[in-house]
C-alpha cells in the first residue's frame, strides 16, 4: 500500500486516479511514499526517509528544495502544458485589457454618480480618455516557447498579430507545434527592442532574474506592453513603474500585485491567476498523479525536473529494479557485477542521465532479495534503489 502525502488541496479528479486499494492519500503522514502539492513551501520542511517521489500539480517547482530531493534520490515531477490553456487565455485577456484601457475605463463607470441622465453625458464626455488601439498588425515577443508560450503565439497569430519568439532552449516537438510565421529572435535584446507586447513564460532563476530592467526598458519600443504571469521578479517592478511614469511604457499587467503595483493608474496587477481555472487544476492533478503512480508501481519517469525520462515496458514475469546513482564512470559495471553474483540474468535494462543523476531500470528473470538491494545501496554513489513486484 502506497501512503501519499498531499500538502495542499489537489483536485479530486486527479486523486482519483490513485486506486483505492493500493493508495492512502491523506494530508497527514509520517512515512509518505510520495508527496503531492501545489504551492507548498517545501523548503524548511523535513524530508521523510520513506520519500520516493515528489509530484508539483503546476510547472514551476520553486516552492521545492529540487537539490535536496536529487542528493537523496527523490524524483520531483511537475505538470507541464497541463495549465497552458488557461495561461493562454489569460494572457490574451491582458493585452486587451490594456490597449483597450478597460480596468481604467470600468473603474471610471463604476464610479460615476448622479441620476442615469447625468450618469449618460458623463459617460460622453469621459470615454474620450479612454481610446485605445487593436492588436491586428502589432508584434508580441514571447520569451519562453515551451508548451504556454507556443499556445501563446499561435493564438497571437490567429488574431493577427505579427509575433516572435525567444527560446535558446526550444525543443524540436515545441518547434513542429509552432505557427509557420512565428519568427525567431536571435537574442533576448532583439526580441524586447521589437515587440509592441511583450509575455514571458520562464522560470525564475538566475538568468531570468529582472531581465526587464532600466537599461533595456530605454531602448524597448514606445508605449510597450509588458506582461509577466510566469514569475515574480523576471521584471523589475521600480524600473518598470519609472518607465511607465515617463510614459515610455504603455501598460504593465502582472500577476504579482505590491504596494508598488497595485494602485499605479498604468498597471493592472490580478492574485496569481495564471492556472486558476476548474480545468487546469484537474489537468495538473491528473498529470502530476498519473506520473507519481507510473513511476512507484513501474520505476518510468515522465517529466521530472531532477531526473532524465525513462520509460521501459515491463515484460511478463519479470522483477524489477530501479538504480538512482551519481553520474560517475563505472557504476553500470558495478551493478551488472552485483546482479551476476546474485544469480539473476538481467531481461532488459535502459540507463540514462541528467546533468549529475544516473537513473537505471533494470528487469531480472528472478525475485530480488533483500541481500542484492544492500549491496547495490552500499557502492558509493549510490542514491537511492529500489525493488518493484
Amino acid at each position: 500500500m502506497y501512503k501519499i502525502l498531499t500538502l495542499n488541496n489537489i483536485s479530486s479528479t486527479g486523486l482519483d486516479r490513485l486506486p483505492r486499494d493500493n493508495y492512502e492519500v491523506a494530508s497527514e503522514f509520517q512515512n509518505p511514499d510520495a508527496i503531492l502539492l501545489r504551492s507548498f513551501k517545501m523548503h524548511e520542511m523535513a524530508i521523510p526517509a520513506s520519500l520516493k517521489a515528489v509530484g508539483r500539480a503546476g510547472a514551476g517547482v520553486n516552492n521545492i528544495p529540487v537539490d535536496k530531493m536529487s542528493a537523496r534520490g527523490v524524483v520531483v515531477f511537475n505538470a507541464p502544458g497541463a495549465n497552458s490553456n488557461a495561461v493562454k487565455e489569460l494572457v490574451i485577456a491582458g493585452m486587451l485589457l490594456a490597449c483597450r484601457n478597460i480596468a481604467q475605463a470600468w473603474e471610471f463607470a463604476r464610479n460615476l454618480e448622479g441620476t442615469d441622465e447625468e450618469i449618460g453625458k458623463a459617460t460622453e464626455a469621459g470615454k474620450k480618455n479612454f481610446g485605445g488601439f487593436e492588436l491586428p498588425g502589432r508584434t508580441l515577443g514571447v520569451v519562453g516557447l515551451g508548451a504556454i508560450g507556443v499556445r501563446i503565439a499561435n493564438a497571437a497569430v490567429a488574431l493577427g498579430m505579427k509575433v516572435i519568439g525567444f527560446d535558446p532552449g526550444i525543443t524540436v516537438k515545441g518547434a513542429w507545434q509552432l505557427d509557420a510565421a512565428v519568427k525567431q529572435a536571435g537574442s533576448i535584446d532583439e526580441l524586447l527592442n521589437n515587440s509592441d507586447f511583450i509575455t514571458f513564460h520562464v522560470p525564475l532563476i538566475e538568468a531570468t532574474k529582472n531581465l526587464i530592467n532600466a537599461e533595456r526598458l530605454k531602448n524597448m519600443k514606445d508605449n510597450v506592453v509588458v506582461l509577466n504571469f510566469a514569475r515574480n521578479g523576471i521584471v523589475d517592478d521600480a524600473a518598470m513603474v519609472a518607465a511607465l511614469d515617463a510614459g515610455k511604457a504603455y501598460a504593465y499587467v502582472c500577476d504579482f500585485p505590491s504596494n508598488l503595483l497595485k494602485k499605479h493608474p498604468r498597471v493592472i496587477t490580478l492574485p496569481h491567476l495564471g492556472a486558476s481555472t476548474r480545468e487546469a487544476e484537474e489537468n495538473c492533478a491528473i498529470m502530476v498523479a498519473d506520473q507519481v503512480r507510473d513511476y512507484l508501481e513501474n520505476g518510468n519517469i515522465t517529466n521530472s525536473v531532477n531526473f532524465p525520462e525513462v520509460v521501459m515496458p515491463r515484460a511478463d514475469g519479470t522483477h524489477r529494479l530501479t538504480i538512482a546513482n551519481a553520474n560517475v564512470p563505472n557504476m553500470l559495471g558495478q551493478i551488472s557485477s552485483d546482479l551476476a553474483k546474485a544469480g539473476l540474468n538481467i531481461v532488459d535494462m535502459l540507463n540514462k542521465s541528467r546533468g549529475d543523476i544516473a537513473y537505471t531500470v533494470v528487469d531480472v528473470d528472478q525475485a530480488i532479495p533483500q541481500t542484492l538491494i544492500d549491496e547495490i545501496a552500499a557502492i558509493d554513489g549510490v542514491l537511492n534503489v529500489r525493488a518493484i513486484s
